[in-house]
């Protein structure tokens, strides 16, 4: 499930998010039980920077907080005082894929790094370009997307591998992730995940 959350919470949008446990008892809706959700971007201003902590929830991950059958009800209350703990976020059976930004082209690449188990940060992002044998840093652009420009003049030569450097500095490389026939929109799913 899907949230928005303030900055202390999305620590700075590194890697695909945060994943946090969340739940409610502070409404005769809440189930007490936790769900677990994704902060996948910070939420805008207002209160969502005049507090420490806060979720700003989609539908989908409000209702998993209801009981049985009140998820509407408990959509319609609004702001809800919850308790919340960091946890590890897990994609079971699902491995890292890289979207590939609709602005991209053979100069300017940029790709969304999606469903990375772990803590969810990442501190480093490096690609690899055919018939290359060294690692070029690509830069953080905001959230989970990193992009690479080639300052050369020169078209990037594809299929890439992208190597991801987690904050607690595991690195897990997909070898050649995006193929020479790789096309703006599109994503590309690895054969690899952290564990």
């Amino acid at each position: 499930m899907i949230a928005a959350g303030s900055p202390s919470l999305f620590k700075g949008g590194k890697g695909c998010g945060a994943c946090y446990e969340v739940k409610c008892d502070s409404n005769p809706a809440c189930s007490g039980q936790p769900a677990t959700v994704v902060i996948t971007d910070e939420c805008p201003a207002g209160v969502c920077l005049a507090e420490a902590a806060h979720f700003d929830m989609s539908g989908t991950s409000m209702g998993a907080m209801a009981k049985p059958g009140m998820a509407d009800r408990l959509r319609a209350a609004g702001i809800l005082k919850v308790q919340y703990k960091r946890v590890p976020c897990k994609y079971s059976g699902v491995n890292i894929a890289f979207r590939v930004d609709q602005g991209s082209n053979p100069f300017y690449f940029e790709v969304l790094v999606e469903f990375e188990d772990g803590d969810g940060d990442l501190s480093a992002v490096h690609l690899m370009e055919a018939g290359c044998s060294t690692w070029t840093p690509m830069v953080q652009n905001w959230g989970a997307l990193w992009r690479y420009n080639s300052n050369t003049g020169k078209a990037l030569r594809a299929p890439f591998s992208i190597r991801l450097t987690s904050d607690s500095g595991k690195v897990l490389v997909a070898n050649n992730v995006i193929p020479a026939s790789w096309k703006a929109g599109a994503t590309y799913r690895s054969l690899v995940n952290y564990s």
